[in-house]
């Protein structure tokens, strides 16, 4: 099912970067869902949990009804696929290898530990659009040569749940000017502040409020479909698959507990696609997890409480990773920036916070 999730992921970047109903004939040996409009695309991607270069912290057209009936006659046949597989209610592995592309850009920030980097990339031909990421090194050694400011060459590997570069080369230095920053403009709640009420469209359609979970425990992430790399919004719902597997598996766990993933694209993550891409990690099974999009009124207000960021470059998403718990009450008691955090991390902190005296 992780690969199934990527495989989605694609599909679904794929709809979204055709700009006219004309589609050209996907590359030989490729699926039929990976074709791309003959006028060119513009894909909607992802950044590492980190912030802009230097931050103090870290579609273009409607959707054509034949495509949505493409993407979801895709869906189906994925989830008749799962369904082969009796008692699964969370994502299976898969098999899969390793792939690699080819990159270049500048350095914008490193780290004392030298275990990421943040660098402001050309397009990655064939996986993402221009963009500036924060990524992750296996060897921090491989950093110790460079300063923001160089020029470099690099490869990005991407597997099935992880991702990470290699083999980085520097090339030269830049005088171009660093991408904008972020600028703070309300300061986030700490823990034990109550979250403001805000709104959201649910999967099915129908308008929800955190107000409406009182008397819940409830972890809620953010996300968009369209996501590509591995260590980020298909990680944070992977963690969520496992989490909730072992609060349903634990008979002395309240049962009052909800998930809830939102996404902020609107643009695209109508309700049909969340029901789509939620299954794939519900495995079928919507026990006490709801998939929901935000509107950009309600991102204005929740986003600073919880130094949740992201932002549009070179027509791409970039965003950071946050992951709240809210007691009973509706306060937070714990919040998981960044995505080291684990499942049985979660699962405590919602267990704790579902015995939560309501006032």
């Amino acid at each position: 099912m992780k690969s199934s999730a990527r495989v989605f992921s694609r599909a679904t970047r794929a709809i979204r970067s055709i700009p006219c109903p004309v589609i050209s004939p996907a590359p030989s040996g490729l699926p039929w869902w990976t074709s791309t409009a003959a006028s060119g695309s513009t894909s909607m991607v992802c950044a590492r949990k980190q912030l802009p270069p230097s931050s103090p912290k870290s579609r273009n057209c409607a959707l054509k009804n034949n495509f949505m009936k493409l993407l979801n006659f895709f869906c189906a046949l994925l989830l008749l696929s799962a369904g082969c597989k009796p008692g699964s209610s969370a994502p299976t592995a898969v098999a899969s290898t390793n792939q690699t592309y080819s990159a270049r850009g500048v350095v914008q920030a490193i780290p004392a530990d030298h275990r990421h980097a943040t660098i402001q990339h050309e397009k990655i031909p064939g996986y993402m659009a221009a963009m500036t990421m924060d990524f992750s090194v296996r060897d921090p050694n491989a950093l110790n040569a460079l300063s923001p400011g160089d020029e470099i060459t690099f490869n990005l590997v991407v597997s099935a749940d992880d991702d990470w570069i290699e083999n980085i080369r520097r090339t030269g230095s830049s005088t171009a000017p660093a991408p904008p920053t972020w600028r703070v403009v309300a300061a986030e709640l700490k823990p034990g502040d109550e979250l403001p009420d805000c709104e959201f469209t649910s999967e099915n359609g129908r308008v929800v409020h955190f107000s409406d979970f009182r008397g819940r425990a409830v972890a809620f992430t953010f996300f968009f479909t369209s996501c590509p790399l591995p260590e980020f919004c298909p990680r944070m719902n992977r963690n969520f698959s496992e989490a909730r597997t072992l609060l349903l598996a634990d008979t002395n766990a309240l049962a009052n507990w909800e998930f809830l993933s939102i996404s902020f694209d609107p643009d695209f993550d109508r309700p049909e696609i969340l029901t789509g891409y939620g299954n794939f990690y519900r495995g079928g099974d919507t026990n006490r997890w709801l998939f929901a999009v935000a509107s950009t009124n309600t991102l204005a207000v929740l986003a600073p409480k919880v130094d949740l960021m992201f932002w549009r470059e070179n027509g791409s998403i970039t965003h950071n990773l946050r992951t709240v718990v809210l007691d009973v009450n509706g306060k937070i008691p714990r919040q998981f920036d960044g995505n080291d955090w684990t499942p049985q991390q979660l699962a405590d902190a919602i267990r704790e916070a579902a015995k939560t005296s309501a006032p």
